[in-house]
């Protein structure tokens, strides 16, 4: 495996790189404040000027819908390997994403429709989505099932004519709270005496349709990640035609097994951004204070935890790459263990470093004062977003457990989740 990144990639990261400089950290306090300022005027989902002013340097740039490969609608998407350090930096300023058109939800259900849609809805949504002009939301989770097991789903999709219906809550809809937010991608049950993964498909909703009511929004540990929100939706007797069904009927497991591959990957590559930028953070507090005599960096158990800091990012890096490596040459079925593995390990590395991070900084560390704790709020839910821990051990085990039995490892599904 040959991690050297091209000429091509190492100019594109430079770039990167210097646009963060020039445009994106000088610019965080002022997307807290614009969040702020309309939260205290009473509407926290309005789309902060910032994003919008800096999205056509970004494209101006060279530096939009990098995520996409093999599109000719994004001739400038990159494989998953080349991706992968640009998304990583990306990770380092959590918003800073929408400013490259590279923001989830919108990146998975932009690949859904690329690979999964009609040519007809592909002009309809996918262009306005791969120009940044709109915005969009991914139903799958419910409150009333445990949507770590997707198959559990409840949502209805029944065919009526040239209709479906569509009748079910959802909950953890990510990015519905954003007034830009124009399409659904909704996952429902089209035939429930169909086998247990023939039973699902997928559609494409426009987010005015009649029928579709938010019910509220869901803060995450007291962050509503507002003006994006994570959102309960009702849908109620909503109908669409049926030429909005994505592949055909039966088939959204397998576009949810297609979809998540990617989007779990691009969540682990920010996840390494965030991490790196935790431990700049704890360094440079930790040469700025005395405690009990000398500098805290001087201290044992700070020095141990930096070691060790740097260690596990190195090692998740390493597994983030393996696996975009193996995503571009033999295909995410092949990579579903280093897909699976690196959804744990990197959510985890994440946290532990922001976790010591905190510490170093104190009281402050808790504070609004730093991005720590709301870096420690969207990381742990990391844990859960794409399939909990838990489901991923359980996968990596049974294929650990295949190469010991008369098992082909083909036969074991990997998990279609969202947690919850």
């Amino acid at each position: 495996m040959d991690f050297e990144y091209s000429p091509k990639v190492k100019e594109m990261q430079a770039k990167l790189l210097a646009f963060f400089d020039q445009h994106i950290y000088p610019n965080e306090q002022r997307f807290a404040e614009e969040i702020d300022a309309n939260r205290r005027a009473g509407n926290a989902w309005i789309p902060t000027r910032v994003i919008e002013e800096l999205k056509p340097l970004a494209r101006a740039a060279g530096l939009w819908n990098l995520f996409l490969p093999r599109s000719p609608r994004a001739p400038q998407g990159l494989s998953n390997l080349e991706y992968a350090t640009l998304c990583e930096i990306m990770g380092r300023v959590p918003w800073s994403a929408e400013v490259f058109n590279c923001a989830a939800p919108d990146t998975g259900n932009m690949e859904t429709l690329e690979r999964y849609a009609s040519e007809e809805l592909k002009d309809k949504w996918l262009e306005p989505l791969l120009a940044g002009e709109i915005r969009s939301a991914f139903l799958m989770t419910e409150p009333a099932v445990a949507s770590s097991d997707a198959t559990n789903i409840e949502c209805r999709i029944e065919r009526d004519g040239d209709h479906y219906v569509i009748d079910g809550t959802k909950w953890w809809s990510s990015g519905a709270g954003d007034p830009r937010c124009k399409v659904y991608i909704v996952m429902g049950k089209t035939d429930p005496e169909a086998g247990r993964h023939e039973q699902q498909s997928m559609v494409v909703v426009p987010a005015d349709t009649p029928g579709i009511t938010i019910k509220r929004f869901l803060p995450v540990f007291g962050y509503d990640d507002a003006p994006h929100g994570h959102m309960e939706i009702e849908l109620k007797n909503v109908r669409v035609p049926v030429t909005n069904i994505l592949l055909g009927e039966g088939r959204g497991f397998e576009i949810a097994q297609g979809r998540l591959g990617p989007g779990r990957i691009h969540h682990c590559m920010r996840s390494i951004g965030v991490a790196e930028r935790a431990l700049e953070l704890l360094c440079k507090r930790a040469l700025s204070r005395v405690a009990f005599g000398k500098p805290v960096s001087a201290q044992g158990v700070t020095q141990e935890r930096i070691a060790e800091a740097r260690c596990e990012i190195e090692m998740a890096r390493l597994l983030t790459l393996k696996a975009a490596y193996m995503m571009d040459t033999v295909g995410n079925k092949v990579a579903k263990a280093e897909i699976a593995m690196i959804k744990v390990v990197a959510p985890n590395v994440a946290l532990k470093v922001i976790d010591w991070a905190i510490q170093v900084h104190g009281a402050a560390g808790v504070s609004s004062d730093f991005p720590l704790a709301s870096w420690w709020a969207h990381q742990r839910t990391l844990r859960l977003a794409d399939g909990p821990d838990e489901v991923h051990r359980n996968a990596i085990a049974k294929l650990e457990l295949a190469k010991h039995m008369n098992v082909n490892p083909d036969s074991i599904k990997m998990p279609v989740a969202r947690g919850f």
